[in-house]
């Protein structure tokens, strides 16, 4: 932990002068926001956890709130975080945990800053909730790896700079094994992009086609057969960021249905109170948890119980969202909005009750269906016998498919 100059850790006291020298020398109102915000990253602000040199101090994840609370105070530019979930939720920690000096260097900084927008390459039409199963090949060459394949669901594939990437590297080996992962460039040669139309209309993620596309193998996360291991931390990552992405009290889904609540009484029956409040108090805990949570994967520990918060995420925002779609009645059975934007990912405030609650409905698919969280949770969390696994020594090439 970085130490002040009397040799004692970084307090909040300690945290928040140096905030305020910063923004002394910083005016938010006349500096340019990307100086500002590379500023904000050189001065060890960003991530006050991270070490020192990327981003960080080394002091207490905790702290975190109050830095980030003080820059909005003094209006500061954030880094718009909901337009770079993946990179900052998912990429960031698994480069800090795996990635070399000298990557750390090159990706965090225009990650956290927003310059470059990541995604990630993970599920495939034949390996979606069973992960491990991608068919995704890469072979070596030289000081290089071809890879070829195609991934799909893939967020903001069609705004990312980059992309976290697990593919196959040895078919011989059993599922979990074979695997090794890589960060791609995805404006390289042979990428595809092509748009998947949602339910809501919009087409936030898409399919990609990965032909001889050419990566280094400088840009490899890990070591070559250490796929797995890496794909399993960026996953407990994932299930964090998912289940705590609305940190503060009455965001999210909560949120509108109390705003709704408040502003409309003509719209409440009699009943409706204790179904708003049982709500309200299940919303809160959830918050609670996936803050302890938030604090324990800025620690570089994510574990299984991302997946309770992650579970607990998505069964509330569709409870929740289809009870707003009741309070409000007729005015909210009919969505006019089928265009085929291409839009970077929406927060609840900035769309409608309807879109709510279809765009919900992904919320337990994404991130891992909710069947597989359960399923960590009996055998990771709870202690339960795992179910028998008939493909765990075969060979993947061996594997019906």
């Amino acid at each position: 932990m970085t130490s002040t100059a009397t040799g004692g850790p970084l307090t909040a006291e300690g945290l928040g002068a140096r905030v305020q020298a910063f923004l002394a020398d910083h005016d938010p109102a006349s500096t340019d926001r990307l100086k500002f915000l590379r500023a904000r990253f050189d001065a060890g602000l960003a991530w006050v956890h991270y070490p020192e040199g990327l981003g960080g101090l080394g002091a207490d994840p905790g702290l975190q709130r109050g830095v980030d609370a003080a820059f909005a105070a003094a209006g500061a530019p954030d880094n718009r975080p909901h337009t770079n979930i993946i990179g900052l939720g998912m990429a960031a920690p698994t480069i800090l945990r795996f990635g070399t000096a000298e990557q750390q260097r090159r990706w965090l900084r225009p990650l956290w800053t927003g310059e470059e927008i990541w995604c990630q390459l993970f599920s495939e039409p034949g390996a979606g909730s069973d992960l491990a199963n991608v068919a995704t090949s890469a072979k070596p060459d030289g000081d290089e790896w071809v890879v070829n394949g195609q991934k799909v669901w893939t967020s903001l594939a069609h705004d990312a700079t980059w992309a976290i990437l697990v593919t196959r590297t040895d078919p011989a080996q059993p599922k979990h094994r074979g695997l090794t992962f890589f960060v791609c460039a995805m404006d390289s040669p042979g990428v595809d992009v092509r748009p998947l139309r949602q339910i809501t209309g919009e087409s936030e993620f898409n399919e990609v086609y990965l032909d001889d596309v050419r990566v280094p193998d400088a840009q490899r996360l890990g070591e070559a057969g250490q796929g797995w291991a890496v794909t399993q931390n960026t996953l407990m990552n994932e299930r964090v960021a998912i289940g705590g992405g609305t940190i503060p009290r009455e965001s999210g889904a909560i949120g509108e249905l109390v705003k709704v609540w408040r502003e409309r009484p003509e719209l409440r029956t009699p009943g409706q109170h204790d179904q708003v409040l049982r709500f309200w108090v299940e919303a809160e805990a959830g918050r609670l948890t996936a803050e302890r949570l938030g604090q324990q994967q800025a620690a570089g520990m994510p574990g299984p119980e991302g997946s309770g918060a992650k579970l607990t995420h998505a069964r509330l925002n569709q409870q929740i969202s289809s009870f707003e779609l009741d309070l409000l009645g007729d005015e909210a059975l009919r969505y006019t909005d089928y265009s085929a934007r291409r839009p970077v990912l929406v927060t609840h405030s900035e769309s409608p009750a309807n879109w709510r609650f279809l765009r919900a409905k992904g919320n337990s698919i994404e991130g891992g269906t909710s069947e597989i969280m359960r399923n960590i949770i009996a055998e990771r969390v709870l202690g339960l016998p795992a179910e028998a696994r008939a493909d765990k020594d075969t060979p993947w090439k061996d594997l019906p498919r």
